[in-house]
């Protein structure tokens, strides 16, 4: 079933976070399918900008559509992951996706409000939810690209100033969280008293990290030990998840951590059995081992076993 990312927040504030998980091809969906019903959990499936381009977006939307019926317990809302103003009205107008995302942060403060603004108002005209961010991530992730020097965590004094203008539904802070697999050099963290700030200046309205992907470094050893060159990654601490959750953050973004157990098993498959050509069996480890994880993050989240409550707050409709 799919459902508003509004309809998920209102039931996870305050006591759990949704899982985000970003798709690109018919193995993620099945495994992050699977995953999300085995730990009966509601999540938000992803497409960014890149995924739509991939192939061609109504391939995707046709997997998605199908994995409805196939997955029939399956609670969850499609979202467009970091899109320009151009791609949001082009989901808006497609009558498919039940949430945006407008990333204008790149914009002066004001022109920002702006553009979150148009997109706003073209999508609550058709029942669809905005998220919009304010500050900047550094890192890459597809189109988007922020020099570390260039980062910009969110300025709790213009948080509610931007939300009451923008009428954004959900606000993506900047706090410390970065895109890809080397998000922290050192010491680096999660800045808490920024989150705390903007929760006090937005009381109940829900927040949204990116960037938070944990690379395990389990994952990248092994990935290292198959012909891989990943040095130094590192990631978000995946048990922050809780005390996050509690300060507003209902939605977690994970894309880099996926790509991770793909790159995993298919670099094993390649060096452990290289006389096969056929892409089914990596293809079927895959799914089971991305369901795998998508479970346990969900355990990390909270929002495991969450499903039958959510689902009888939707009945209450």
């Amino acid at each position: 079933m799919i459902v508003t990312t509004k309809e998920l927040f209102a039931h996870a504030y305050g006591t759990y976070a949704i899982g985000a998980y970003n798709i690109n091809n018919l193995e993620q969906a099945m495994g992050l399918f699977r995953g999300n019903v085995e730990s009966k959990a509601p999540f938000i499936i992803q497409l960014s900008k890149g995924a739509r381009a991939y192939t061609d977006k109504r391939m995707l939307e046709a997997i998605i559509r199908t994995a409805v019926d196939v997955f029939p317990d399956a609670i969850f809302a499609v979202h467009l992951d970091h899109g320009d103003e151009e791609t949001c009205m082009d989901c808006i107008a497609s009558g498919f996706y039940s949430s945006v995302m407008i990333d204008a942060s790149a914009e002066p403060f004001d022109e920002n409000i702006a553009i979150t603004r148009r997109v706003v108002e073209a999508a609550h005209a058709k029942g669809i939810v905005v998220e919009a961010e304010l500050g900047k991530l550094g890192g890459v992730e597809e189109h988007v690209a922020v020099a570390e020097a260039d980062a910009k965590l969110t300025d709790p004094a213009q948080a509610k100033e931007f939300v009451e203008r923008s009428g954004c539904d959900s606000l993506a802070c900047a706090i410390g969280t970065s895109h890809g697999a080397y998000k922290f050099t050192g010491s680096q963290g999660l800045r808490f008293d920024v989150l705390e700030e903007i929760q006090k200046r937005l009381p109940g309205f829900p927040l949204v990290m990116h960037g938070s992907s944990s690379v395990p470094q389990e994952e990248v050893e092994r990935i290292n030990a198959a012909g891989g060159q990943l040095k130094g990654a590192k990631g978000v601490d995946e048990n922050q998840f809780a005390r996050a959750a509690k300060l507003g953050v209902t939605k977690v973004n994970i894309d880099t951590d996926g790509r991770l157990v793909w790159c995993r098993v298919h670099r094993e498959s390649f060096r452990d059995d290289p006389e096969n050509f056929d892409l089914r069996p990596p293809g079927k480890v895959f799914m089971a081992e991305y369901a795998k994880f998508i479970a346990h993050k969900n355990g990390k989240l909270g929002s495991a076993g969450q499903l039958d409550a959510i689902r009888a707050l939707l009945a209450k409709k």
